[in-house]
């Protein structure tokens, strides 16, 4: 797996969903290195949060857009 040393913040949300796929595959495979088992976990985190950041954040404009269609 290349290594993505971009900023999760600099990723689009389809990048990080596609990265953190590819994590887990690796992480799953026969083929995950034990020596890159922390890295891998380490972004892995970071790129869930940034993807749980980003649909909250989401959900709550289409919430507040609605709100507003409402009234």
């Amino acid at each position: 797996m290349p290594e993505n040393n971009r900023p999760v913040k600099e990723l689009t949300y389809n990048e990080a969903f596609e990265e953190l796929s590819t994590i887990l595959k690796t992480m799953q495979s026969d083929q995950c290195d034990i020596d890159r088992l922390a890295a891998l976990t380490r972004r892995a985190t970071e790129l869930i949060a940034e993807c749980r950041a980003r649909l909250t954040a989401t959900d709550e404009e289409l919430r507040s857009i609605l709100t507003q269609l409402e009234n």
